[in-house]
């Protein structure tokens, strides 16, 4: 049996207001090619509505990357923009612009279903972007994002998400060279939830072992599973 000694009480609160926000549901869902009849759909969009946790969320993302930054061996490299994956990542990368007045950018698909992208927000090339999302399964999203700041000249070398279902995303995107640290993690959610009785066994049962199997298309996107 898993159990969540040792996790900061900061993250676990954090997850204990994201169920009780209705983020996290429990049933059959089918939303994308990486999720396919999943037990557990994960909806962090909830926190639109509450600005006061999204502001708590700021503030955790701020001491994380700053944790993440201040070690011996960083486990962050330097950056000078923050760039939120359109559409789940926009409101945390924003949320954490304003507490850090890092400067934000994003990049979007041209207007009229044009194929090219643009970045909204000012930037130069050479600049170093930290990309943020709110919740990553095979991190094809943030893979995707990765590569069309660069054709734009920026460099991209970390990532943060809120949320990892733990499902190939960091497996992913280390192979192609980017590094992504997570405020929580799916499997340590599911635990909590079972530990403080908020789940029944049988979910959290069917919910582990849905995570355990191999990922389906580790290069997709994330969706909101």
């Amino acid at each position: 049996m898993r159990t969540t000694s040792g996790r900061d009480d900061t993250t676990l609160l954090l997850a204990r207001e994201l169920f009780d926000l209705g983020a996290i549901s429990f049933g059959d869902f089918t939303l994308g090619r990486t999720a396919v009849h999943s037990p557990v759909y994960v909806n962090p969009r909830r926190v639109l509505s509450e600005p006061a946790l999204l502001s708590r969320i700021a503030r955790i993302l701020d001491a994380e990357i700053k944790a993440g930054q201040g070690r011996r061996r960083p486990r962050l490299s330097p950056f000078s923009l923050v760039a939120g994956v359109p559409f789940g990542g926009l409101h945390l990368a924003l949320a954490y612009s304003l507490l850090s007045e890092v400067p934000m950018c994003y990049a979007r698909p041209a207007a009229a279903g044009g194929k090219d992208h643009v970045i909204e927000g000012h930037y130069e090339a050479g600049q170093t972007a930290l990309i943020v999302d709110d919740l990553m399964t095979g991190g094809g999203s943030i893979l995707q994002n990765a590569h069309i700041l660069e054709e734009f000249g920026l460099t991209v070398r970390d990532a943060v998400v809120l949320i990892d279902r733990e499902q190939g995303g960091t497996e992913n995107l280390r192979q192609h060279g980017y590094n992504v640290i997570s405020i929580l993690r799916l499997k340590t959610m599911l635990t909590y939830y079972y530990e403080s009785g908020l789940i029944t066994p049988t979910w959290y049962e069917r919910s582990m072992n849905y995570l355990e199997q191999k990922p389906r298309d580790s290069h997709s996107g994330s969706g909101g599973f």
